[in-house]
Order: C-alpha cells, then sequence, then structure tokens
C-alpha cells in the first residue's frame, strides 16, 4: 500500500469544518476560537500531520532548504563543519541537503543542477580539486542566486568566502619540524588547482626561507584526488624516498593525506618519528588514539560551518541585494604530540 501524507483536507472531513478554517486554525489565526484550534491541533497531532513543504515554499516563495556540497562526507574536516551548518540552519528552520563531489567536476556540475532544480534558497560549497571552469557557480551566482564559499574557494566571484588561515597552519607545522631538528622537510598536498594547497604551500616555503633551508621542488609533492586514493600517496612518498639526500620529516597538507602517509610508511616499515617525522593537518579523534602521538594541526571546522551558514543565510533573508560580501579567516591551532 502506497503511503499517503495526512493533508489538511483529511482533518476537515474528519471534524467536519471546511479547510479554509483548518488552515487558519494550523496558523493559529486571531479569526479562529482558541477551542476550535485546539481541536484542530490535537487531531493534526494524532493522525501526524505535517506542513506540505512544496506547498509552503510555493506559497513562501522560499523552500527553507539549503545545499551543501563538500569533496567527501567521510573526511572528519567536513563532517564537522557539516555539524557546524546544521547547527545554524536547523535552529533558523531551514532543511539542509548534503552532496559529495568525489573531488570529479562532472559531479559538482551535475549536484548542483539537481539541487538547483530542487529550488534550494541558497549553496554552501567547497570546490572539486578539479574545478577550473566556474560557469557552473557563475551563472546562478549571476542570477542573483545566494552562493558561500568554504575551505576550498575561488576568487573570480564576488560572494562570501570562509576559510582558516592556511598559510600559518602549514608556516607553524613546518616551523615545528625545523625546531626539532629536521631539515630535510617534504611536504605532499592537494591538487594545485585549489586555494588551500597554493595557501599551504607557500607558509611551507616560508618557514624553511625564515631558516634559511632552501625548498626544493623534488620534495613538494602534489596529489589530485588529496588522499582519497591511496596509490597515489604511495607513489608520491616513493618518490621522495629516491630523494637524496633523503626527507627526513613530511607536512601533509591534509585530513586524508597524513592518515595516508602514515599507512603508506607502515606498509614501508619505515617508523614514525625515528625514521621520518610526521605533521599534518587534521581533525580526526583517532589521531590522539596512535602511540606514538602525532602534531597536528588543527582546523576550526565547526565553527567555519557556522559562520558560512550565518552569510548564507544573511544573503537569502535580506530584503535588499547584498553588495559588499566578507572574507573570514578562522585560525588554525597547532597540537603538539
Amino acid at each position: 500500500m502506497k503511503f499517503a501524507a495526512a493533508t489538511i483536507k483529511d482533518i476537515a472531513k474528519a471534524l467536519g469544518l471546511s479547510t479554509s478554517t483548518v488552515s487558519r486554525a494550523l496558523r493559529d489565526s486571531h479569526e479562529i476560537s482558541t477551542e476550535t484550534k485546539q481541536l484542530v491541533l490535537e487531531y493534526a497531532t494524532r493522525i501526524n500531520y505535517h506542513p506540505n513543504p512544496i506547498a509552503l515554499s510555493l506559497k513562501e516563495k522560499r523552500s527553507r532548504s539549503i545545499g551543501v556540497i563538500v569533496a567527501e562526507i567521510a573526511n572528519s574536516f567536513f563532517s564537522q563543519a557539516i555539524n557546524g551548518i546544521e547547527s545554524v540552519a536547523n535552529d533558523r528552520g531551514y532543511n539542509v541537503i548534503i552532496s559529495q563531489s568525489h573531488e570529479s567536476y562532472d559531479k559538482e556540475v551535475m549536484t548542483l543542477q539537481y539541487l538547483a532544480s530542487r529550488s534550494i534558497d541558497g549553496l554552501l560549497i567547497s570546490v572539486s580539486t578539479a574545478t577550473k571552469d566556474l560557469q557552473h557557480l557563475k551563472a546562478l551566482h549571476d542570477r542573483g542566486f545566494p552562493i558561500v564559499f568554504f575551505d576550498r574557494i575561488v576568487e573570480d566571484i564576488n560572494t562570501h568566502k570562509v576559510m582558516v588561515d592556511n598559510f600559518r597552519g602549514a608556516y607553524d607545522a613546518t616551523m615545528h619540524l625545523i625546531k626539532q631538528g629536521y631539515n630535510n622537510i617534504a611536504t605532499i598536498t592537494n591538487s594545485e588547482n585549489l586555494s588551500i594547497t597554493r595557501e599551504r604551500v607557500a607558509g611551507y616555503v616560508e618557514a624553511l626561507a625564515q631558516k634559511h633551508i632552501k625548498s626544493r621542488k623534488q620534495l613538494i609533492k602534489y596529489c589530485f584526488h588529496g588522499g582519497m586514493l591511496l596509490s597515489e600517496v604511495e607513489e608520491a612518498i616513493t618518490q621522495l624516498l629516491k630523494v637524496r639526500p633523503r626527507p627526513d620529516a613530511i607536512f601533509a597538507g591534509s585530513d586524508k593525506l597524513t592518515t595516508g602517509c602514515m599507512r603508506v610508511l607502515k606498509r614501508k616499515g619505515i617508523r614514525i618519528p625515528d625514521d621520518i617525522a610526521l605533521v599534518g593537518f587534521s581533525n580526526s579523534d583517532i589521531i590522539e588514539l596512535l602511540d606514538p602521538p602525532l602534531t597536528v594541526v588543527r582546523q576550526p571546522a565547526f565553527e567555519m560551518g557556522q559562520v558560512a551558514t550565518e552569510l548564507l543565510l544573511q544573503l537569502i533573508e535580506s530584503k535588499r541585494p547584498v553588495k559588499d560580501f566578507e572574507r573570514k579567516i578562522l585560525a588554525t591551532s597547532l597540537i603538539v604530540s
């Protein structure tokens, strides 16, 4: 038997009232008596009646839903950011529709088209590693559709952007390794396409320069899929192990790359930190259970999700076109083991 949601007509028929009376009672209209409102609300609760969101969206010209596109929900950083997004959206009466690009430009475009067809009120997006052509985003933005970028941003679209201080996070991590006596420090990082990659590599290079250590191109390895494919990380480490002098430490530029490096080094019988030290970006709680413990850069992912959502809801609910946009940069924390 096909499920059929309870409707206002069902309530009206059961109680012998008109649909308009039931509708006004559910809206707590002053035109309806207290006794009738109570009768309607009690019956609505009993039959598990809920307002039709599609009908409401047509009436209010708003779906009260926002879309979120991230690379991968299983990534601890993105899962924490989504928790922050939902904490604000739900409190403000908005539903959240979450999608993953899996680092695919085509999937990102297809997902955005689907979300737009569902009449979402706005979009939070951290672009995929493969995204170079921004036409799918520009087309919506040019029509006044509210979009806020977080974590992985693009500069060519004038809107709110929320990120962490990637430069400082990478600088602090690299400087920590230098102070521990490491001089041949490599970095394994995401695709060069991403804003976070450019900023983190710049922080790494600056820390080396301040200690008069020359950065070497052969010690900088880019992984297009950012650690989602372990084979990419393995290939990067295999290449690094051939460099002479061999790296004595690795700075990993993301959550997935940090755990990927740990797995590959263990497979190869390389001890951390005895043979090669490792510092990385990571928001995973598992890091705290490691022996020996790992020094990591923590990002305020939950706060980032909250801030991005607040900015998006400002765009959605503004009575006038917003012309002044904010660039929020949140501080990272170096958690020293």
